[in-house]
């Protein structure tokens, strides 16, 4: 009961936030950036629909293929979402709180992408055009953050018909933001660095490393393609704040070391994923 109620609580504050964008940051200044909110700012527009009813029925329509395609759970989940957001849609003012329309395109775009991925690291959605990438997801292994834009298409084309060139752009580049927004916070914010070292002078390096930056060493057997002899290469991941004393500790003892460096999201293990007296 006590996970079920915390999982509801995130739902209930993405909820919030996808309409607070939707009714103080992007529809006042007329940018429908893709899903059902965004198909409901052009409706209101054109034939003065409420935008929570025209949001209710859509959502009313996707619950069936959720159900069908993503579970019990999900659909669940998504009931809940698909029936707060019309309701916080009616009752949060729409008002323009940012004048600058660039301004409030970034900061609803960031807000709409870091909600809705709250609503997917808890198996929920909104409903509308966030069920689509699930199932994408789900069946085929694409992304959500790709999913969700090719599934906004359609709408933010209707941007350029119904409002603005402005408009059109503005919602491309909201439909953007919000992709890389959601990108980032999927693959993880405590980004570290994989190091791979070659050098005559592996010991040396390895023991600084070991002893001085305090992070494990893996000493890996290699086979130069040139000269076919075999030598020993170090790889090593590390905390971004190390980086720069490892790449010092390595031009210490050899500054003609070959160094290969990736960016990595997700490390688990000992010294990374939970605490370890030796590293």
């Amino acid at each position: 009961m006590l996970k079920w109620l915390k999982k509801l609580m995130f739902i209930t504050l993405a909820i919030a936030m996808i309409a607070f964008c939707v009714n103080m940051l992007l529809g006042p200044h007329s940018i429908a950036a893709g899903g059902i909110t965004g198909l409901a700012i052009i409706l209101e527009s054109l034939f003065g629909f409420d935008r929570s009813i025209t949001v209710f029925i859509a959502n009313a329509a996707i619950l069936i293929s959720t159900f069908f395609f993503l579970g019990k759970e999900v659909f669940l989940n998504t009931l809940i979402g698909a029936i707060m957001l019309p309701v916080f849609i009616r009752y949060i003012p729409q008002i323009m709180l940012v004048e600058d329309t660039m301004l409030s395109m970034v900061a609803g775009s960031v807000l709409f992408g870091i909600a809705v991925s709250i609503l997917y690291n808890n198996r929920a959605s909104s409903g509308g055009t966030a069920v689509p990438p699930l199932i994408l997801k789900k069946y085929f292994g694409l992304n959500t953050s790709i999913g969700l834009f090719l599934s906004d298409g359609i709408i933010i084309v209707l941007n350029l018909i119904v409002f603005s060139v402005d408009s059109f752009f503005y919602a491309i580049f909201s439909v953007l933001i919000t992709a890389i927004a959601m990108s980032y916070i999927e693959s993880g914010t405590n980004r570290k660095k994989m190091v791979y070292i070659i050098s005559d002078e592996n010991q040396a390096i390895a023991n600084d490393i070991l002893t001085k930056i305090n992070r494990g060493v893996t000493i890996v057997p290699i086979i130069g393609g040139y000269e076919h002899k075999q030598r020993e290469m170090l790889m090593v991941t590390l905390d971004m704040r190390n980086y720069r004393e490892l790449l010092a500790t390595v031009k210490k003892h050899d500054e003609f070391a070959f160094m290969i460096t990736d960016t990595v999201t997700d490390v688990h293990g000992r010294g990374f994923s939970y605490e370890s007296g030796s590293v």
